[in-house]
């Protein structure tokens, strides 16, 4: 059971982090934007950085779209073996 949880975790992380790149340019504004650039800093750097909004974002995101992994994965049976192949199959030579 442990095994289970530590996979569907494995997978809420992957998931997770992929829509943490996905999420942080919403709503971004840069010092450039705002007219308030600090000395030092690039011109595209955030004006200000929105911790709560991005995380919360991000996990609500993350949940749904791992949510929609298990269920087609558990209760209709889809998963990589349902894949069409791509590339070549070496497993024949």
């Amino acid at each position: 059971m442990l095994q289970i949880f530590l996979q569907g975790f494995a997978v809420y992380f992957i998931v997770w982090w992929i829509t943490l790149f996905a999420v942080l340019p919403i709503g971004l504004r840069t010092q450039a934007e705002d007219n308030d650039i600090v000395l030092g800093t690039v011109h595209s750097a955030p004006s200000r950085f929105r911790p709560v909004f991005v995380f919360s974002m991000t996990t609500i995101i993350s949940a749904v779209i791992y949510g929609l992994w298990y269920i087609s994965s558990n209760y209709f049976g889809w998963g990589f073996d349902a894949l069409p192949q791509i590339g070549p199959s070496f497993s024949n030579v």
